[in-house]
């Protein structure tokens, strides 16, 4: 099969997030498919920007479009998502032509790149997949307060409605989405769910890298003075509900445990300013390390926080990388939600607590805490078993694959 994935904010282990085109596109070429991603050369949530053009990596096949830098959420995005649309919609005869797909993906997180996939599958007579990583434009409705009525939300949503029409298939990496697109014009019959989930290459011990040494030696001393660890891995935002933890935090002090937070993002120096204000002297912040070092480092937590802020959004369900992470590391998982699903209570790894409730974080703390190291194991020997079983890379491309072949792609 020959697939045309567009995903303007596509990454690869060379320029960071997003990973998830990258590692789907590299198991479909080891299972023989050809790939071709195309991409905008500048992306918010990449750390290095590509150069403009085509690029090989590890057997997938790249065209990164030109767009102009950007930084937030106003003018700079909307005109650098504009030119990457633009630039797609003039080439497609192209496209058609020289790469003649099978399948055409529509995959950037908004939804009017469903418009330039549909016109580049109509001409090479392909299938046309449109791929929901959230819910546009409910998402920046409900979680940012923008307008129905705003022009921009008007404009998200007249693609979201075209695309459950015209797409041949509709995957979803968030399981609670039926009754939603149905409202909008699905036929259900179109829809799969494909979530998030782990490359196995990361966990080959002989790839991984030793966690950073102050990290280390930090942790090694916490538990020199008896403390256990509960740490936290990722992106330091607004929605990571790390206020919350940094509050269970205040209430834990006379508890033997300590709180390690490693990762970068907009809420972090106020996040760390707010912890030494408040004198959590057990509370310790460490800048991102690289992907390499992750297992090292989940391997010295006793607990994996994850938190989320209290939003109809999640209704829907939710998907989370760094979950995953924390499950194929056989950590007992601290989880502060209220969504759609609960992949720590699915697959019995930890314990689940109401979120945006600093109480009932410090609670799970004592609870989790206090269990017998033989409990944990289990917790966490589940939590791995769980992600081997459903969220790894190979099954989840070849799960895309079936849904592919379920609709006439050949």
């Amino acid at each position: 099969m020959r697939i045309l994935l567009i995903n303007h904010y596509a990454g690869s282990p060379e320029h960071g997030m997003e990973y998830r085109p990258f590692y789907l596109a590299r198991e479909w070429v080891r299972a023989g498919h050809q790939v071709l991603i195309l991409a905008a050369s500048h992306s918010h949530v990449r750390s290095t920007q590509p150069r403009v053009g085509p690029q090989h990596i590890e057997g997938v096949s790249y065209c990164w479009y030109p767009t102009p830098a950007y930084e937030g959420n106003g003018l700079g995005r909307v005109r650098n998502i504009a030119s990457f649309c633009r630039q797609v919609w003039r080439d497609a005869d192209i496209l058609a032509r020289d790469f003649q797909p099978d399948a055409v993906i529509a995959s950037s997180t908004y939804p009017m790149d469903v418009w330039v996939a549909r016109r580049v599958a109509r001409a090479a007579k392909a299938k046309l997949v449109y791929e929901v990583h959230d819910l546009w434009p409910l998402s920046p409705i409900e979680l940012s307060g923008m307008s129905p009525r705003h022009p921009f939300a008007l404009l998200c949503q007249k693609a979201e409605n075209d695309a459950y029409r015209d797409a041949d298939l509709v995957v979803s990496m968030l399981p609670k989405v039926q009754q939603h697109m149905a409202a909008h014009g699905l036929d259900l019959a179109k829809l799969h769910i494909v979530p998030n989930g782990i490359t196995l290459d990361e966990w080959d011990e002989s790839r991984q890298e030793p966690v950073d040494a102050a990290i280390a030696a930090h942790i090694a001393t916490e538990r020199a003075a008896g403390r256990q660890v509960l740490g936290y891995a990722g992106s330091m935002g607004l929605p990571n509900a790390l206020d919350v933890l940094l509050d269970a935090a205040a209430q834990l002090q006379s508890a033997p445990v300590s709180v390690v937070l490693v990762g970068d993002g907009h809420e972090r120096a106020r996040l760390q300013a707010r912890a030494d204000a408040a004198g959590l002297r057990h509370v310790r912040f460490f800048p991102p390390i690289p992907k390499r070092q992750i297992p090292a480092l989940l391997a010295l937590f006793d607990i994996a926080y994850i938190g989320w802020q209290r939003t109809p959004i999640y209704r829907f369900g939710i998907a989370p990388n760094k979950l995953m992470d924390y499950l194929m590391a056989r950590r007992v998982v601290l989880h502060s939600v209220e969504a759609g699903n609960d992949p720590v209570a699915e697959a019995g790894a930890g314990l689940t607590v109401p979120p945006e409730d600093p109480a009932a974080v410090a609670e799970g703390v004592r609870r989790l805490l206090a269990l017998r190291p033989e409990e944990r194991a289990a917790m966490g020997e589940r939590g791995r078993a769980f992600v081997l079983a459903q969220h790894t890379y190979p099954v989840l491309a070849q799960r895309f694959i079936d849904a592919l072949r379920s609709v006439g792609a050949p």
